[in-house]
């Protein structure tokens, strides 16, 4: 039986993911921080078929302890402050989390398994203010926001253990990938949620900054796929991970509204307050190598993606009213 790690099982790509691997037979062990109030929200329906192990990832003796109890074939690197905002007011807990505790994670598999296979989740938001467009594994990084420069270090580093040490080590540079299980501080979930108060009666206005950035959204079940797929080829690599169509944030904002009957420009308000320091306009990406290495590709369209996030708020809401 195969046995994986995964940092960050509680967000949302681990969830996914962890049902992913649960499905082919793997042992799931999950690396879990401790917090006054854990947060289950996304695997309270795994927490029976995968073992938790207490842990951070700015801790190493936690991280080689984790590595040590499990033994995997596999780590995948998910936990991260991924909230693109909340790396200004916390630039450097973004640093170190982001990205100096992928050393730490690598480190710990250099001591102890080395011969584990290591997934990295790269980012997007790496390219920043793109100098190409789309953007592919060869484009230069250029990132806009002290994530972005976080992301290019978690990156860098582990491409420098892979031809240092010879570590089975893979980045999947993730365009922006959405589900259900998004936090409600992103701002597709932000509008999901707020357009299923406003269509329940339970708010009145939707305050968003800019309506123009463009983003490639996917869906985050299609994406953990991806991942997986990385860590089973004979060799190591780097692949852009994208559906190659950009949509605004204008036209989620639309389909979100059209969907439950009602017209967006009565109820959302640009507020400033909500522009980046320095704003992503364009991110697109190309994801032909791990079309045609990992014959993956995307299966939920842009749209079912809205109403997908759209119908699960309404069953969440419409449940806590009753």
């Amino acid at each position: 039986m195969k046995k994986a790690l995964i940092t960050g099982v509680t967000g949302q790509d681990g969830s996914y993911l962890a049902e992913l691997l649960l499905s082919k037979g793997y042992k799931v062990y999950g690396l879990i921080r401790r917090t006054s109030v854990p947060n289950m929200t996304n695997i309270g329906h795994l927490v029976n078929e995968i073992e938790l192990i207490s842990g951070d990832l700015t801790d190493q003796g936690s991280l080689i302890a984790a590595v040590q109890k499990s033994q995997p074939d596999e780590i995948y690197n998910l936990a991260a402050q991924s909230f693109v905002s909340a790396s200004w007011p916390q630039p450097v807990l973004t640093g170190q989390v982001t990205g100096l505790s992928v050393t730490n994670m690598l480190e710990a598999i250099r001591l102890v398994k080395p011969d584990a296979k290591f997934y990295q989740a790269s980012s997007s938001e790496m390219f920043g203010k793109v100098v190409e467009t789309p953007q592919k594994e060869t484009t230069p990084f250029y990132p806009r926001s002290p994530y972005g420069v976080a992301k290019v270090y978690g990156h860098w580093i582990t491409v420098n253990y892979r031809e240092s040490f010879n570590i089975f080590g893979c980045s999947g540079i993730l365009f922006n990938h959405e589900s259900p299980r998004r936090g409600l501080e992103f701002v597709t979930r932000k509008i999901t949620d707020a357009v299923t108060q406003i269509k329940l009666g339970l708010a009145k206005e939707l305050r968003l900054g800019n309506l123009d950035a463009k983003r490639d959204w996917g869906f985050a079940g299609d994406y953990v796929k991806a991942m997986w797929l990385m860590l089973q080829q004979e060799q190591p690599d780097d692949y852009v991970v994208a559906t190659g169509e950009t949509h605004s944030v204008r036209e989620f904002v639309d389909i979100a509204f059209s969907h439950v009957g009602l017209n967006y420009e009565d109820y959302v308000v640009v507020d400033p307050q909500f522009f980046r320091p320095a704003e992503v306009e364009l991110l697109l990406g190309d994801s032909q190598k791990a079309q045609e290495k990992l014959g993956w590709k995307p299966e939920v369209s842009f749209e079912q993606l809205v109403h997908m996030m759209i119908d699960a708020d309404l069953e969440r809401y419409k449940a806590q009213l009753k």
